[in-house]
């Protein structure tokens, strides 16, 4: 009998206990001329999405200086659309402990920094701070800077690009007609101290838009952009034992000329890579399983016209159910 009651209870007590929260997905990104700040993307599925309206965060630091030294160019320049700030290629990961790291680029040109700015719930968040990661280096841009949390380590790698002199370009370089760049990355554990920049990854020519992901244990993979132009401008990954690198030799290139701005998302068995298909207004993305092959899936994914250079996370349903509750007191009900 007593076996059969404790059998009971336990049964009761499995009964009671909730199903796991669902996971659904939010898409960063910004809206030319990415003086507004941040916009929202959602999925249930993390091939059809639909905007949260509105903005976000506001952007309130950088692109303020009235001129900067443009090392290239050899002389001084006024920022685009300066003094007003800007908010591009906002990137987001969420810490162990749930807190939402937001890291942006903070102008074109003219800033040795990249934006930070933390939240518990993507509703309110903390004060924005410029982290001066190139401060002292003779480059004039700190581009599309993407975070990623390194759970083996316990660390947060934040990966970005930034110009190069001309002095230092590679015969490869020079196949291209527009300014070069490299990656670079730092280290922190808690946004307030930084490790000191190092090289992140170099093919030997211009390549922005680093984008990181863990694969599985002590596998990572890396998607790129060569930033070559004209007759290159796409996007090709690479493979490391470590996120910090080194990483191995490219893989075939895996979308259109003039793409740029890569994020991926694991959805059931396979990787959705999406990218911003810039000169025909429209993202594109392939689906691939191990990195070497690539099936394009642009007749199966939908997005708001408009939106730019993001990246994708899970996230509880219920981070998503305020975010709609909030979107409703600001701005009404949806219309049917």
């Amino acid at each position: 009998m007593k076996t059969l009651l404790a059998g009971a209870a336990l049964l009761a007590a499995a009964c009671t206990t909730p199903a796991p929260e669902r996971e659904v997905y939010l898409f960063t990104g910004h809206r030319e001329p990415a003086l507004d700040g941040l916009h929202l993307l959602y999925s249930y599925d993390g091939y059809r999405w639909d905007s949260l309206q509105g903005v976000w965060l506001e952007p309130m630091i950088g692109n303020k200086q009235p001129e900067y030294y443009n090392h290239h160019a050899q002389r001084m320049e006024t920022p685009k659309y300066a003094p007003q700030s800007m908010m591009r290629d906002p990137s987001i990961v969420q810490g162990p402990d749930g807190t939402f790291h937001l890291v942006w680029t903070l102008a074109w040109s003219g800033e040795k920094a990249f934006g930070y700015a933390s939240s518990k719930d993507l509703i309110h968040w903390s004060e924005q701070r410029a982290i001066p990661v190139m401060e002292g280096e003779p480059t004039n841009n700190v581009w599309a800077p993407e975070v990623f949390y390194d759970d083996v380590k316990e660390q947060y790698l934040i990966a970005w690009s930034s110009s190069i002199l001309p002095e230092n370009y590679t015969e490869a370089d020079r196949l291209g007609t527009n300014g070069c760049h490299r990656l670079y990355y730092t280290t922190t554990k808690d946004f307030k101290t930084f490790a000191p920049k190092q090289p992140f990854y170099d093919p030997g020519f211009n390549s922005i838009d680093g984008f990181l992901l863990k694969r599985d244990s002590a596998d990572y993979v890396l998607i790129v952009k060569d930033n070559r132009k004209p007759g290159y401008s796409d996007l090709f990954c690479v493979t490391a034992e470590a996120p910090e690198g080194p990483y191995g030799d490219p893989s075939e290139k895996f979308a259109p000329t003039y793409s740029e701005g890569a994020c991926a998302v694991k959805v059931g068995d396979e990787w959705l890579i999406y990218f911003d298909v810039y000169r025909q207004a429209r993202f594109g993305a392939v689906s691939t399983k191990d990195f070497k092959t690539f099936t394009p899936i642009d007749d199966r994914i939908s997005l708001p016209a408009g939106h730019k250079h993001g990246t994708i996370i899970k996230v509880r349903e219920s981070v998503l159910e305020a975010l709609k509750a909030e979107e409703a007191r600001r701005y009404g009900p949806k219309a049917e």
